[in-house]
């Protein structure tokens, strides 16, 4: 869509007390905002809403309300999309999750950092780095992603990590700071009894 200011990526702006950037996150809000006040099992509205918030939104996505972004417009979603309640993601820059991504209750994604000296962080400078996820993640409750991290396929999130830097694909990290803990392995798919009912 035209007129929307940019957001430079990886270097520091004049993010807060900027006004092209605060009515764009109101408008964002006000969407929000709508889709939390849904009944939550109205799902073609939501569809809507998410269509018209997101940058792009594959098949079958599923936003648990509460869920709050500041733009919208600059996260992608893949196919079989889940989040559980109270998503937050601040999408100063891109935020992109691949296909059959899970998120737990309680989870954060966020693009900002506010500028480590302490005028440049009064004068309201920032900066926003992406944050990119593969296919097939699964992020435990209460987990937080911090801006600049991409996480690679298949891996899973702990609950109540603080993901700080980047994580490879194919592995089980916790922790905070979140570290590997392991690859996850072929006897994983052993790991649990297979309901043998009806």
């Amino acid at each position: 869509m035209k007129n929307r200011p940019e957001v430079p990526v990886n270097c520091l702006f004049q993010g807060c007390y900027n006004p092209e950037y605060e009515a764009e996150i109101r408008k964002c809000k006000d969407k929000c905002h709508a889709y939390n006040q849904l009944n939550p099992n109205d799902r073609e509205t939501q569809s809507r809403i998410l269509a018209e918030l997101l940058g792009k939104m594959g098949r079958e996505v599923i936003f648990t309300p509460p869920f709050w972004c500041d733009y919208g417009y600059n996260i992608s979603v893949g196919d079989f999309f889940y989040s559980n309640h109270n998503l937050i993601i601040t999408d100063g820059a891109k935020v992109t999750f691949g296909d059959h991504v899970f998120i737990g209750p309680n989870c954060c994604f966020t693009t900002a950092e506010h500028a480590i000296d302490p005028e440049q962080r009064k004068a309201g400078l920032e900066i926003a780095k992406p944050i990119k996820v593969g296919n097939n993640v699964w992020f435990g409750a209460g987990s937080t992603v911090l801006a600049g991290v991409t996480i690679g396929d298949n891996s899973i999130i702990g609950a109540g990590s603080l993901v700080s830097r980047s994580i490879p694909a194919n592995v089980i990290a916790v922790g905070v700071p979140c570290r590997v803990l392991r690859p996850i392995a072929e006897e994983d798919k052993r790991r649990y009894p297979f309901y043998q009912g009806k």
